[in-house]
């Protein structure tokens, strides 16, 4: 009788382990596989993720699954589907891992909160795939640009917080160090800024717009060090090299401050932030014969204003 309970004891146990083993087997299945799909609230306030199981294997293919899924309803009919709110994708084309996503021209109709909702979802979607670094929309061909009419550019998924809804109209106060020019305009001087910023907004691109914007006015000996018709295509961090894309009107400086006056000014600007030990400058999207392919901070330009 006991070697009858001990055997049905031995075969319970072995049983237990068998369910569990599969158990986990199932849960790595879906770790490898799981993906997340971002939508949009019915009220249009919010992004959320619901979770989804990837059946492509194949890099593109799987690009593709995710895209189809941003254009269909999903299962909570309470978030909408933020390639099926009233706009037609033209094309896409992905390249050394930017994916740029072409819309209709309806795109520029939407509410600005909606089409930043819209944004978030798809570059938080689609980031997650290994081929996807950043995503640029264009419209009709054309780059996007924002409701004040700067250039949106490539965004990756840092560049949206997480909101519960009232977020994505918070601002904050921030101290940011930021670098003018002298009388002589051929050295810089640092001068706190304290403002409220849009968190939706990169700290990175916060500083070179301030620094675009000029000096306050409040502070004398300390004069524009960026052309102020300089307009910002793009900024992304990675690996903590900040990679600033301008256009031509960088190069046309103001008064008399120097090109490198200019380039250490958002240099060592952006180099005062936490995540930034380098800075690359493009115009264009590419780097000027003249310019280096990184720039370091450097305080040897630097002076201090007497009282």
């Amino acid at each position: 009788m006991c070697n009858m309970q001990r055997c049905i004891f031995l075969l319970f146990v072995f049983c237990v382990c068998t369910f569990l083993l599969c158990g986990c087997a199932e849960k790595q299945t879906v770790s490898e596989n799981g993906f997340q799909i971002y939508y949009v609230s019915n009220a249009e306030t919010k992004v959320e993720a619901h979770p989804y199981e990837m059946e492509a294997t194949d890099p593109k293919e799987q690009l593709d699954e995710l895209l189809a899924c941003l254009g269909r309803i999903p299962d909570k009919l309470e978030y909408k589907a933020p390639l099926s709110m009233g706009f037609q994708v033209q094309d896409v084309e992905l390249k050394d891992g930017m994916l740029r996503i072409d819309v209709s021209q309806e795109y520029l109709s939407l509410p600005t909160t909606t089409e930043v909702l819209i944004r978030a979802a798809l570059v938080r979607t689609l980031t997650q795939l290994d081929i996807v670094r950043y995503v640029g929309i264009t419209v009709d061909g054309n780059p996007l640009a924002d409701s004040n009419e700067e250039l949106i550019g490539w965004m990756n998924a840092e560049q949206f917080i997480d909101n519960d809804g009232n977020a994505i109209n918070t601002y904050e106060l921030t101290r940011v160090m930021l670098y003018f020019a002298n009388e002589d305009g051929d050295k810089l001087v640092a001068n706190y800024r304290e403002k409220r910023y849009s968190t939706n907004t990169p700290l990175e691109r916060f500083v070179v717009e301030e620094l675009i914007a000029g000096p306050s006015g409040q502070v004398e000996g300390i004069y524009p060090s960026v052309n102020p018709e300089t307009k910002i295509i793009s900024i992304s961090t990675k690996d903590s090299i900040c990679y600033v894309n301008l256009d031509s009107a960088f190069l046309n400086v103001t008064g008399n401050v120097t090109t490198e006056t200019s380039v250490y000014a958002i240099v060592n600007s952006l180099v005062e932030l936490n995540n930034i030990n380098k800075v690359q400058i493009l115009i264009g999207g590419e780097v000027p014969e003249n310019f280096k392919s990184t720039y370091e901070r450097n305080l040897d330009c630097v002076i201090t204003l007497e009282p």
